[in-house]
C-alpha cells in the first residue's frame, strides 16, 4: 500500500543544508556515467514488490529499464531544468539516489504559484542502509526544490519509508493514491 505525503515550505523552516558525514561525499547531480547504476538502484523499487508500477514479467522489466534509460539521458545531460537526480557515490558505484521534479499545477490556497515539487525514486543500496544516506539525498532534493521555486512537496511512500519522511516534516494528506493504466483506452 502506498500513501501520499505532503510537505509545505514555510517562512519559519530553516534552510536545509547538506553536511558531510560517515565519510561519504555530498550529493551531486547525476551524469550520463551514472545511468547504469541509477537503473540498478531503481530496480529495488520496480523489480520486486506489489505496487502497480512493479514489473510482473520479463517483458515488463525490459520495458521500464529501456524507458528509464531514455528518460535519464536528457535529465543527466542537464537539458531538463525541472528535474534533478541527486546521487551519492561514484559512477559505477552509487550508494543512494533521489529524483526531484518541479510540476506546474493549478494554484491552491497553500500553493498559490502552482509550483509543486515531487520526490520519487529515493533508494539506498542495501549495503549502505541505516547510515543517513536516504536523509542526505532527501535534504538535497528539498533544497533543490526550494531553490527551484516549489512551494510544497509531495511524495508517495511505502510503510518502510514513512518514518524518514515523517522526520523531515511530511504529513499524510488524507487522500488515497489511485492508479489507472489508460494505454488501452
Amino acid at each position: 500500500m502506498r500513501f501520499v505525503w505532503h510537505f509545505c515550505f514555510c517562512s519559519v523552516m530553516p534552510k536545509v543544508t547538506a553536511v558531510r558525514g560517515n565519510g561519504y561525499p555530498l550529493p551531486r547531480h547525476a551524469t550520463a556515467d551514472d545511468i547504469d547504476e541509477l537503473v540498478r538502484l531503481r530496480a529495488y523499487l520496480l523489480s520486486t514488490g506489489e505496487g502497480p508500477y512493479t514489473a510482473r514479467t520479463p517483458e515488463d522489466e525490459e520495458v521500464w529499464r529501456q524507458a528509464y534509460r531514455k528518460w535519464l539521458e536528457p535529465v543527466t545531460a542537464g537539458s531538463v531544468p525541472t528535474v534533478r537526480v541527486g546521487v551519492i557515490g561514484s559512477p559505477g558505484s552509487l550508494l543512494a539516489c533521489a529524483i526531484a521534479v518541479v510540476d506546474h499545477r493549478a494554484p491552491t490556497a497553500r500553493c498559490p504559484s502552482g509550483r509543486v515539487g515531487w520526490v520519487q525514486t529515493v533508494v539506498v543500496d542495501p549495503s549502505a542502509r541505516r547510515q543517513g544516506l536516504g536523509r542526505r539525498v532527501m535534504d538535497d532534493a528539498l533544497c533543490w526544490l526550494r531553490e527551484a521555486g516549489a512551494e510544497s512537496v509531495v511524495l508517495q511512500t511505502t510503510r518502510d519509508g514513512a518514518p524518514l519522511y515523517r522526520s523531515l516534516g511530511f504529513a499524510p494528506t488524507g487522500e488515497d493514491l489511485l492508479y489507472l493504466d489508460v494505454r488501452g483506452c
